[in-house]
């Protein structure tokens, strides 16, 4: 309020109460004063006029005013090192250096010198869905595009699998496409550190579902690599079909977009696998003690996973064996070499799995017939072919286990 305005409020009630149409306690509230206030104003007045009624503070600078060195220093640090920072990122790295004032000071300096502007408006208050009581209920997994590295290489995306009841990031990590294997690596991450959990929510990428409709309903009945696995698991998978729906991970994104660019100029990383192993390292935790929150119960819903997590996510594909005994699999011709409790294997049905190294291995219902290593390819030039008829093909074998014999 203007001073000369209070000024006139605070005569005129006076004046109210001399002629009795007012008491102080009706005055006081008029003013939004105590009555006890009010009467020292009155009194004031009545010995010293209007201008004992004037506040003495009026013209000096407050006692715990900021020194200007300080706001330039401020200002100048937004301007030359953390131009591309928000307020409030700011703010805390200010925080790191031992400054101890308020991020509403901070947000002022910013604002009165032109280096921010305000915000705009937010939309209609719209309730948010109710977050999962206990950790590992509900987790979900999205991939964002975005100049995390700020120009200095081609964009890539970032993988990250969030907890629902704490908003902590479980698994997060860099990949130059998202799709089946980085789904994969998540869901490693996440079992391998917490355990097993409940139910999964994803959009309906392509690695996830199988819509045979634009815009429609996924097929459940079709599972995809990544469906596969997860039925294994006994988690259940759940599709996205409103943008709503995967808004607390919108907004995690939006976060992680807005402080994480930066926190990548500061420390000069520049490459996905330094970066992955910074992420792990220092930016996930200290992410989830600024912004996870406490789940509203006790306990946990992360239950200990024990089985053969490798062979469980991994790309399983289903092929007939040749009367070579060989297995073609991606323009590669695979062989399998001879068992102990079976001769062969031809036209029987087995399953080819892939590794996320390029491994790749045999199986059998559960036995594993051979593996060969990343970038090992079978050799299968001398593989001889099975002939038909029963007396030849034992004919054959007795040759073969003879010469095996002859070998030194």
């Amino acid at each position: 309020m203007l001073a000369e305005v209070r000024m006139a409020r605070i005569v005129d009630a006076i004046g109210r109460v001399r002629e009795k149409r007012l008491s102080c306690v009706e005055a006081a509230e008029l003013l939004g004063l105590s009555e006890r206030h009010f009467r020292r104003l009155r009194d004031a007045y009545l010995e010293g006029g209007a201008e004992a009624v004037i506040d003495r503070r009026r013209g000096r600078p407050a006692s715990n005013k900021v020194a200007a060195a300080i706001a330039d220093w401020v200002a100048e640090q937004y301007r030359t090192k953390y131009f591309d920072f928000t307020a409030k990122h700011f703010h805390e790295a200010l925080k790191k250096q031992g400054l101890c004032y308020s991020y509403t000071w901070t947000k002022s300096v910013l604002y009165l010198r032109g280096l921010l502007k305000p915000a705009k408006a937010r939309g209609p208050h719209r309730r948010k869905r109710p977050r999962s009581p206990l950790p590992g209920i509900l987790l979900f997994q999205d991939g964002s595009t975005h100049d995390w590295f700020l120009g200095r290489r081609a964009p890539c995306d970032l993988i990250v699998t969030l907890d629902d009841a704490t908003g902590a990031i479980l698994s997060a990590f860099f990949a130059e496409e998202e799709g089946t294997a980085s789904s994969f690596r998540g869901l490693r991450e996440t079992i391998e550190k917490h355990g097993l959990f409940s139910s999964f929510y994803t959009d309906r990428g392509s690695h996830y579902f199988h819509t045979p409709e634009a815009g429609g309903k996924v097929d459940k009945e079709r599972p995809t690599q990544v469906g596969r696995a997860l039925g294994q698991l006994g988690i259940v998978h759940i599709p996205s079909y409103a943008p709503e729906g995967r808004g607390r991970m919108e907004r995690v994104f939006g976060t992680l977009q807005g402080r994480l660019p930066q926190e990548l100029r500061l420390a000069g990383i520049n490459s996905i696998e330094t970066a992955n192993a910074w992420l792990a390292s220092s930016f996930i935790p200290s992410f989830n003690t600024r912004f996870a929150i406490k789940p509203q119960e006790e306990g946990t819903a992360f239950l200990p996973f024990v089985g053969d997590l490798e062979n469980i996510l991994c790309i399983q594909e289903e092929r007939t064996v040749g009367n070579d005994n060989c297995v073609r699999y991606e323009g590669r011709v695979l062989q399998i070499p001879e068992q102990a409790h079976r001769r062969h294997y031809v036209k029987a049905k087995v399953r080819v799995h892939e590794y996320p190294d390029g491994g790749l291995a045999i199986f059998h219902g559960p036995r594993q017939l051979v593996r060969f290593p990343a970038g090992q390819a079978a050799q299968v030039e001398d593989a001889p072919a099975y002939p038909s008829s029963a007396r030849a093909r034992g004919h054959q074998g007795q040759a073969l286990r003879a010469a095996r014999a002859r070998r030194p």
